[in-house]
């Protein structure tokens, strides 16, 4: 055999070793607990055979505490790039079989490298993780290795888009990591996220709780609002980042893909002329309002189980991909609140870094009153969600079912903080307050002068009556042309559509600045 074949013989064995991970034992060890390894997961992700990968003999530097002994290819962290539906991606995915997948100043290195490269090329980043988090026997380099990552992460952030799924642990500092980026994805009961285990909780605050319970996915998804999805498997998972994909351009200097569209645009729901209830305190649900009037009924709901009084979801029209945000009736009446407002304006920005329109669906009663609102900071959240749409430059179209009531009028896309075009159906009633909240103030002192009960109540009910007349319509708003049309239910889908197309052409910029101030 000659030299060059002994070589190339060498190499075929060292990608096999490193193909092989921590070991037959170790993949099987993952296996059994219902988890794939890293490989696995990027065989899955991305389209057959268009995996490049990176840094596959990458070793760790590491000799102290017996590290000299062990060095595994690879190194803890798959790296590479590849296409998802014929669209260039670049993905790292730590692997538990080595050392618990935990960093290293070289798994570090690696991560860095793809993250750079997608920079470079404009292309998104997908992080898979599964780590027992920073190599202790490194020190201050694992430390070190996950500042790298982070620095990256706030660079890109913006420029393109960053998904992070969580299929295993994912504690201490390496939390924030995903927590930097887009949207994470975690699978139920595998997989948890927390600053401090629970063994630390317990000792310092004396609370017995369980990993799932202090940073399960549930918890994440519903009561955190960390994780925007909760998945049961991971493929489920995977599938999901290929659907996120699927409404997000490749950069921010792009365009989202245009899909085929076999919806007709002229299509009318005659069922929105009839959804919304006579009586103006009775709920709806404003799913099925969204369902109407997008393409084929499809949507993608981003953070569904958390501050359920606000939808965010992406959609398309004509196959051109939005970002929804719509209040939510069915739940505590659709008002805006602490939670809600968060929710929604980091939606907002990031469809204004993407260039994905911004449609929004109006039915909300105002801002949720009462002292945990006010102590919590509901003033400064709030301003959150007013500064996203202030600042967004991106198309903006909406439309107002029912309700719009005083601040929350002016923060959910208003004419007045640069709404584009902004219809209302005939059902809309915009106001500073409800009728009842705003006769208790205008006729307080002449209702409190009248002694007699039944004539007080006549006079409210009339007074109560004269102001609905004059609010509980969209025409006082239209008179001064803070409304562009009065539009039928059933043709909301045409006028959004070519509402899209007539503002395909915007071009707006804000004023040179370093950067915004947001009230955080």
């Amino acid at each position: 055999m000659s030299e060059i074949q002994n070589k190339i013989n060498t190499l075929i064995e060292n990608r096999e070793k490193a193909r092989m991970g921590g070991g037959q034992k170790r993949i099987d060890a993952q296996h059994g607990k219902g988890k794939y390894t890293a490989r696995e997961r990027i065989q899955m992700l991305l389209d057959e055979g268009s995996f490049e990968e990176f840094d596959m003999f990458v070793t760790h530097r590491c000799y102290d505490f017996g590290m000299d002994k062990s060095h595994t290819f690879g190194d803890g962290v798959v790296t590479g790039y590849g296409t998802i539906g014929g669209r260039l991606v670049y993905v790292f995915a730590q692997d538990f079989t080595v050392t618990a997948g935990s960093l290293s100043l070289s798994m570090s290195d690696k991560i860095c490298k793809v993250m750079d490269m997608a920079m470079r090329n404009g292309a998104p980043c997908i992080g898979l993780n599964d780590s027992g988090g920073a190599r202790i026997q490194e020190g201050i380099n694992a430390l070190a290795g996950y500042a790298n990552i982070f620095q990256r992460n706030v660079m890109a952030s913006g420029v393109i888009p960053q998904i992070s799924a969580i299929f295993g642990p994912c504690a201490g500092g390496a939390v924030y990591s995903p927590a930097l980026t887009d949207f994470i994805i975690m699978k139920k009961e595998t997989s948890n996220m927390f600053l401090t285990g629970p063994k630390v909780v317990k000792t310092v605050t004396g609370e017995d709780v369980t990993q799932e319970q202090l940073g399960g996915a549930m918890m994440h998804t519903t009561k955190s609002g960390v994780a925007q999805f909760a998945v049961d498997t991971e493929e489920e998972g995977i599938e999901m980042i290929k659907k996120l994909l699927s409404y997000m351009p490749q950069n921010n200097m792009e365009d989202a893909p245009l899909a085929v569209c076999t919806d007709r645009i002229d299509r009318l729901e005659d069922s929105l002329n009839e959804i919304i209830p006579d009586n103006a305190n009775k709920p709806y649900d404003m799913a099925e309002v969204i369902k109407a009037i997008v393409d084929n009924g499809e949507y993608l709901e981003s953070a569904a189980s958390y501050a359920k009084n606000v939808i965010t979801c992406f959609a398309r029209f004509n196959g051109q991909s939005v970002g929804i945000i719509a209040n939510q009736p069915k739940f505590m009446a659709g008002v805006l609140d602490i939670n809600a407002s968060r929710k929604a304006a980091r939606f907002v920005r990031f469809c204004d870094a993407f260039n994905i329109p911004l449609v929004t669906l109006v039915d909300v009663p105002g801002f949720l009153p009462g002292t945990t609102q006010e102590y919590g900071g509901v003033i400064t959240h709030g301003a959150k969600l007013l500064f996203a749409y202030c600042e967004a430059t991106v198309p903006k179209i909406t439309v107002t079912l029912r309700k719009a009531y005083g601040g929350a009028y002016i923060v959910m896309s208003s004419k007045h903080i640069r709404g584009d075009i902004n219809y209302a159906w005939p059902t809309a009633e915009i106001a500073v307050m409800g009728a009842s909240g705003a006769v208790g103030v205008l006729h307080a002192k002449e209702v409190a002068a009248i002694e007699n009960p039944e004539e007080s109540a006549k006079l409210l009910a009339e007074k109560e009556q004269e102001y609905n007349d004059k609010f509980s319509n969209p025409y006082n708003a239209a008179r001064y042309g803070y409304i562009d049309d009065v539009i039928e239910p059933r043709n909301t889908r045409f006028r959004i559509i070519r509402a899209l197309q007539a503002l395909s052409t915007k071009r707006l910029q804000n004023p040179p600045k370093k950067h915004s101030n947001i009230p955080l």
